[in-house]
């Protein structure tokens, strides 16, 4: 596994772990392929730009809750950049976002049913 894999995943764990402990408990089961649970919900959104080399994926999205966000579209720095993989322009997603010290970052994707 790569170094910067193993950091952007203690990293991400580190961050999860706070979140955690200050966000209000949810029974809602929020797994997702790439990612371990999470407490934020689900979004809906659509791929308008990936940037692999940057780990950003630019979406245009519906209101995220978890964040009292508006529907708009915004640049997400992917916590892992494998998450990356199989995105292109156009695809319509499912997705978490948090913001983890205070950069927006998208913790699982993955295309929408």
């Amino acid at each position: 596994m790569k170094f910067s894999h193993v950091l952007a995943a203690a990293a991400l764990a580190t961050a999860l772990g706070a979140h955690a402990q200050t966000a209000p408990q949810s029974s809602a089961d929020h797994a997702s392929h790439h990612t371990t649970a999470s407490a934020a919900p689900q979004s809906q959104g659509e791929v308008r730009k990936v940037d692999r080399e940057q780990g950003k994926v630019t979406l245009r999205h519906g209101p995220l809750l978890n964040l009292d966000m508006p529907a708009m579209t915004m640049v997400f720095k992917a916590a892992d950049p494998t998450l990356l993989g199989g995105l292109k322009e156009g695809d319509k997603v499912q997705f978490t976002a948090e913001k983890v010290n205070g950069v927006f970052v998208v913790t699982a994707i993955q295309e929408a049913d």
